[in-house]
């Protein structure tokens, strides 16, 4: 076990911050989403109910560029906020049973760099020789325990035609780093994880370049 993960338990006992699930109950089960209603005891010893939560498979989000230094983005409905966003290709890890991933892990799921490779394949049409793991992070850690799996794909080149999901309706769409830099700012790219993705790729980027 990673060293820094052993220190991060023995702080967390110390702490005695823990919350005890006493009882839940699952409002909505099915192969899309676990969405729960649960009641917690409170390190002193209170109880406190409801507090909602779900499951959803884990996701792979693509920084992908092409050749010419351009960024692929993807179009498309989001109906959270009820807007067409711009965002980078992802999309969920499959099991093989058709479930969702456990928290955390890829027990049982499919390789999160398999996902991406497909992901980017499907969504764009691209594919690319130069993959880099960037950062595996809690989607929401205050209310879901699925996980994202950040990636870079550079150099990317066109393959084929997307092949998409008969619930998906997208377009590929290129910035340059300065478009995307600006829709960032003018809160034109709405994900959060997505924008996340995007400044840990500059760093790595930028850390690359800055150590030739």
């Amino acid at each position: 076990m990673n060293s820094n993960i052993r220190h991060q338990q023995n702080e967390d006992a110390e702490e005695n911050l823990a919350w005890e699930e006493i009882r839940t109950e699952h409002i909505v089960q099915d192969e899309w989403i676990d969405f729960r209603r649960s009641a917690y005891r409170f390190p002193d010893g209170s109880v406190f109910e409801p507090y909602y939560s779900y499951s959803r498979r884990d996701y792979v989000v693509i920084v992908a560029s092409d050749e010419d230094g351009n960024y692929l983005c993807v179009r498309q409905f989001r109906q959270g906020i009820r807007e067409v966003t711009t965002e980078f290709p992802a999309g969920g890890i499959e099991r093989a049973d058709g479930g969702m991933s456990s928290a955390g892990g890829q027990a049982n799921a499919e390789d999160a760099l398999e996902a991406a490779r497909r992901e980017l394949l499907e969504e764009t049409g691209y594919v690319s020789d130069d993959w880099q793991y960037l950062l595996t992070v809690p989607s929401n850690a205050t209310i879901a325990d699925n996980y994202a799996h950040i990636f870079s794909a550079a150099g990317c080149r066109k393959a084929r035609e997307q092949s998409l999901d008969e619930t998906e309706f997208l377009n590929v769409r290129k910035y340059s780093a300065a478009e995307i830099e600006e829709m960032i700012a003018g809160g034109g790219f709405q994900q959060a994880v997505h924008i996340m993705a995007w400044l840990l790729a500059q760093r790595k980027t930028w850390a690359a370049e800055n150590t030739r």
